[in-house]
């Protein structure tokens, strides 16, 4: 079967929902994947559940924390780069039929790597690896090389309103 290349983006809610969604589609159809979450080190809820399907789905972390609203500092910028690294190799190997790059395009929003290091590694990617990419702000050469772009929009949000992250829900 074919991989193509899938962006998810927009300022809408939803993006890494919408990829861990597809992630149990696959592992339901019998597929192995891969997960990479940049910028992220937080601990979050899908952590748990993902656990359990270990076997199955594989994730990794590649960030400290969650840095967006200040300046990315200098191991922000390594951790993203080892990750990439990994990733290319994750991509190459065949191994997974479903790799997720969880806010890969917060990574080259920020410069933690550069959009032609992400679009080396997807495009010298084994031909049957189905890649998704998530996060805002994706780059226009990006948008126009994928398969697939999905935009979230965001209409109305009760964390406009003071809501926090809520466990089980948004976290």
């Amino acid at each position: 079967m074919k991989g193509y290349v899938q962006v998810y983006t927009g300022d809408g809610k939803g993006k890494t929902t919408a990829a861990f969604g597809l992630a149990l589609r696959a592992v339901g159809a019998g597929l192995k994947v891969f997960i990479g979450q940049f910028v992220k080190g937080m601990h979050y809820s899908e952590l748990d559940s993902l656990k359990k399907l270990s076997d199955q789905i594989t994730i990794k972390q590649y960030g400290q924390d969650c840095f967006i609203h200040n300046e990315p500092e200098e191991e922000d910028i390594r951790i993203a780069r080892d990750g990439l690294a990994e990733m290319k190799a994750v991509l190459s190997s065949g191994e997974y039929q479903l790799v997720i790059m969880d806010e890969a395009n917060i990574g080259t929003y920020y410069n933690l790597f550069s959009v032609e290091e992400l679009l080396d590694a997807v495009e010298n990617r084994h031909e049957s690896i189905e890649v998704v990419i998530t996060g805002r702000k994706a780059d226009p050469e990006l948008i126009r090389r994928a398969d697939l772009v999905t935009e979230m929009m965001q209409i109305k949000h009760y964390y406009t309103e003071g809501v926090q992250a809520r466990p089980g829900i948004e976290k």
